[in-house]
């Protein structure tokens, strides 16, 4: 099978920063090792050397990235490749692939990976707009652009359930009738941070790191969190490590939404929270998560899916998370919460009871094996088939 991968990338500044590229460049190569033939068309490349790459050029904004599409430049591309699949991890963009393969003269199959949902539901059904994607208005008009792509795919892929649910009522007050075309294939964990909770040596006793390690959007509700980590610190039990995982980001990014350095002040201010840097290294990231105690779910609405949370179950920690959204499926019910309160005695237990904790690190590390990358690639192959 020849596939033909399009992937927008948002932080091409900071690439680990960017969960799209790197599903894309653990999934690439694991989908060559079942013989796929794949090509990633990004602004920056991909997988491994096995993989084909095209460079395309870096949207600018999130707007752009769903609204500016070169059907020019995928009609030549198509043409060049001639896939057996195109897979748009930009859904948005599919009417626009599907013109393009239309005038290549293009039988190839049409994937879209619904990677970022533009909208969530509450537990009364309400459909919510995405405030990440609402800036001027354009909320609306996003939604409608998501649907559009839906209408044009022959397989639709989600991370998750609870993402399948969402996409299926969202696509049904919208009358897109997505028939038997929905898939649910989550994306690959990171292998490099993969440990062994049963040899990990870490932190025990007083003082126990904590870690936030999610991009610090106001849209993840990190000024919810920023009042959870005043109440976290209190006892001194449980000290915090804070990831700051863009670092510098370009004016047109800052511009947009300034959040991320806004909220990353406001935590570095607060005592007994470490605010960090990965500097974009994988292995820097992966020693800041290892002799830390266990992990922190986002306060994000609409979450399909964390990648953040993966990692840190892969590594053997226990994760505590808001009760709501995907976290509520994924992470292990004892380890929900409710109240701020809840959230407080569930962090001093996992750092002070070492049985308590030991157990739910072998459950973290339990719940991540199936998104080994080559049982996600063959989920991925059984999908496009």
């Amino acid at each position: 099978m020849r596939v033909l991968y399009l992937l927008n990338i948002s932080n091409p500044d900071r690439l680990s920063a960017d969960s799209g590229w790197i599903f894309a460049d653990l999934l690439a190569p694991a989908l060559a090792d079942a013989d796929a033939e794949v090509t990633v068309a990004a602004p920056a490349a991909a997988g491994d050397t096995r993989c084909g790459f095209h460079r395309t050029k870096v949207p600018g904004t999130k707007y752009r990235a769903r609204f500016s599409t070169d059907v020019d430049e995928l009609v030549a591309l198509i043409r060049a490749e001639k896939p057996d699949t195109v897979v748009a991890n930009q859904i948005e963009e599919a009417p626009a692939i599907r013109t393009a393969l239309l005038e290549a003269g293009s039988d190839a199959l049409l994937a879209g990976y619904c990677h970022y949902l533009p909208f969530s539901f509450t537990g009364g059904g309400q459909l919510l707009l995405d405030p990440s994607l609402n800036d001027a208005g354009l909320g609306q008009p996003v939604l409608l652009a998501f649907a559009a792509g839906l209408a044009a795919c022959d397989r639709v892929m989600v991370h998750s359930s609870t993402a399948a649910s969402w996409v299926s009522a969202a696509a049904a007050r919208m009358t897109v009738d997505l028939g038997n075309r929905l898939r649910v294939v989550p994306a690959p964990r990171d292998e490099r941070l993969v440990h062994d909770p049963v040899t990990a040596h870490r932190r025990q006793g007083t003082s126990s790191i904590g870690v936030y390690n999610h991009r610090l959007y106001a849209h993840y509700g990190t000024e919810r969190f920023v009042h959870l980590a005043r109440d976290l610190v209190a006892s001194g039990a449980v000290h915090l490590r804070v990831m700051d995982l863009f670092g510098q980001r370009r004016a047109s990014r800052t511009g947009l939404d300034d959040s991320p350095e806004r909220m990353r002040d406001q935590l570095a201010a607060l005592p007994h929270v470490q605010v960090v840097s990965d500097r974009g290294d994988r292995v820097r990231y992966k020693n800041l998560l290892a002799d830390a105690r266990f992990g922190i779910a986002p306060f994000r609405a609409g979450c399909p899916w964390s990648m953040s949370v993966i990692d840190c179950q892969g590594m053997g920690l226990p994760v505590i998370a808001p009760r709501l959204g995907w976290l509520a499926e994924h992470v292990d019910p004892e380890l929900c919460f409710t109240t701020p309160a809840e959230a407080v005695a569930l962090a001093e237990r996992l750092a002070m009871d070492d049985e308590f904790h030991a157990i739910h690190a072998k459950r973290a590390h339990a719940s991540t094996a199936d998104f080994a990358p080559a049982q996600v690639a063959a989920r991925y192959l059984e999908a496009l088939s």
